[in-house]
């Protein structure tokens, strides 16, 4: 065993660089060790400087000796094995994804601790099983209801005629759909200090407004008008009002909307349009409902309205700001072309459909392109029928809200 360092292994200014670049406080004692011994220091005097055994001298002047500097840092270590099995990972996972299995309905953190500890009959903590939850991907959310009534050949084959459209130069498509906007909307999710109670004021008063709209994402227009209500009446207006205010581009219009009843009423005109109606219980093939998402996340998070005429207002601003965003509808509105998954019941089959565009252009005033109307038309203050629709309107400077981040 050899007694003293091997000076030919590195120099003393090379011992000094890494000792100052050591991560570890325990590498760096070595090196000094190592170093002291260079110098002329005896073993017994460095075991006695670094509290340690000359047994513990020799060790690393044999690490030294054998790997240089290197020798002198400690290994990447195991550590303490896992309280839960690699083995049992994938039983534990099917699980988590079908509580039933288990005899539950549903799983809580503490729920599932506890299934963990008699299923596996080991004593283990809560966090473990949380961190151990974290790193298979696993969050505790509210699954978005789905309907288990979709019919997959006829989504298939909608999806295949929409490629063909997208591919036609003489054809533009039409995306329509309702919204329906509450005076105090369901608050959204937000960080909150531990021990404290977040509240957000709702009232219950019932005001609400509906929207009927519709986009055309190639072009990114948009045109939407309010009602206190929906119904055929109110349908027929809207269709009534949009062939005489829309500019339209191509030879034929597509107008992609659900199977509502007054969607498919014997008695509407769809003037320039030609009604095509999607898959039942598919509401994921229309893009415009990212755009109800995004108006709603941007204009109506904390909003309370206490008057009906405050709703309104606030409507007619969002939808302003809806109409003024072409090239961002552009984005938030692409059609889907792909079905990216096949619908069996079950949340976890679902693959997260992209969130909402945020990137909307700085709100400046509207053009009379932006609402597809005539110079003409834009000077009038609102168009009231007796369905009580009208056009948004602002009478005054417009800001965009402030961005909340849930």
């Amino acid at each position: 065993m050899p007694l003293m360092p091997n000076a030919e292994n590195c120099t003393l200014a090379e011992l000094d660089v890494a000792i100052r670049c050591s991560k570890r406080q325990q590498d760096a004692f070595r090196m000094q060790a190592i170093k002291a011994l260079l110098l002329g220091v005896t073993r017994s005097v460095v075991a006695e400087l670094f509290a340690v055994t000359e047994r513990a001298v020799y060790d690393w002047i044999d690490r030294f000796n054998e790997s240089g500097i290197d020798g002198l840092f400690d290994k990447p270590r195991s550590g303490r094995p896992r309280k839960i099995p690699p083995e049992a990972n994938a039983r534990l996972e099917e699980v988590v994804k079908k509580p039933e299995e288990a005899g539950e309905v549903h799983w809580t953190g503490r729920k599932f601790h506890g299934y963990v500890r008699e299923a596996l009959g080991i004593e283990i903590g809560y966090s473990t099983v949380q961190r151990w939850l974290r790193e298979r991907g696993f969050r505790l959310k509210v699954p978005q209801p789905w309907p288990d009534r979709q019919d997959e050949e006829l989504r298939a084959a909608f999806v295949e005629r929409l490629c063909t459209w997208l591919g036609d130069e003489e054809i533009d498509l039409w995306y329509l759909d309702e919204m329906g906007v509450e005076g105090d909307p369901r608050p959204r999710r937000r960080y909150i200090r531990q021990g404290e109670k977040g509240r957000i004021t709702k009232n219950g008063d019932h005001l609400r407004m509906n929207v009927t709209g519709m986009v055309c994402p190639r072009t990114g227009v948009f045109y939407a008008l309010e009602f206190s209500h929906t119904n055929t009446a109110v349908f027929a207006a809207f269709l009534e009002h949009a062939n005489r205010d829309l500019t339209l581009e191509r030879r034929r219009n597509l107008l992609i909307c659900d199977n509502a009843s007054w969607h498919k009423a014997s008695t509407l005109d769809w003037g320039r349009f030609e009604p095509i109606y999607l898959p039942p219980y598919s509401p994921d093939l229309n893009p415009i409902e990212r755009l109800w998402l995004l108006i709603k996340s941007e204009w109506f998070t904390d909003f309370v309205a206490k008057t009906e005429a405050q709703l309104i207002h606030r409507l007619d601003q969002a939808l302003l700001w809806a109409m003024d965003r072409t090239q961002g509808n552009q984005t938030t509105c692409k059609p889907k072309t792909k079905l990216r998954h096949t619908q069996e019941g079950t949340s976890e089959n679902r693959s997260s459909e992209p969130g909402p565009d945020r990137s909307a252009p700085p709100l400046t005033k509207p053009s009379a392109a932006s609402f597809g109307l005539s110079p003409q038309h834009r000077k009038r203050t609102g168009v009231r029928v007796d369905t009580r629709g009208h056009r948004p309107q602002s009478r005054e400077p417009r800001t965009r809200p402030e961005r909340r981040h849930a």
